[in-house]
């Protein structure tokens, strides 16, 4: 895939992903809020609106403006790595997408909102209300470990 197609297709990933978080939140807070819960899967997942003013599970509420730099400037930090590094490896160059369009999603919550909205509500075990930009930037963070170990064992076969 040559550098160009993958940019474009790579900015487009992004966009669909923080459009995507949006348009649920939007849905959520409109349905849901203030206090509605609706099963998606009995006695599994529910949706129920949810305002989270800190980061993972409600930690370090009040931090509002420290969190929307720290988040702009590890965000932009990622856009920059992947758009000047010229990356090859695509599945490192996707990951970090999945991450920046996370981060992106509830940037744009706390910054215009003050907190962040959430509303996937597992029932089945006692855990935190999350949303699509939470998804993302945890399956990008599994995908990058995965690719770090990854490589670390491909770098240690080649030394033998």
């Amino acid at each position: 895939m040559k550098l160009r197609n993958k940019n474009i297709w790579s900015v487009l990933m992004i966009v669909l992903i923080i459009l995507f978080d949006q348009i649920t939140k939007y849905f959520a807070k409109s349905t849901l809020y203030p206090d509605k819960a609706k099963d998606f899967i009995k006695g599994f997942v529910e949706f129920r609106y949810a305002e989270n003013t800190g980061v993972a599970f409600s930690m370090f509420s009040g931090g509002r403006w420290f969190f929307i730099v720290l988040t702009a400037v590890v965000a932009l930090g990622v856009l920059l790595y992947m758009f000047t590094k010229g990356q090859k490896n695509l599945w490192l160059y996707w990951t970090l997408g999945v991450i920046f369009s996370g981060a992106v999603g509830n940037l744009i919550d706390r910054a215009f909102l003050g907190y962040v909205i959430d509303f996937i509500n597992p029932t089945f075990v006692n855990f935190a209300v999350f949303n699509i930009a939470d998804c993302a930037v945890t399956l990008g963070t599994i995908s990058l470990i995965a690719y770090l170990v990854f490589d670390v064992f491909k770098k240690e076969k080649k030394d033998e």
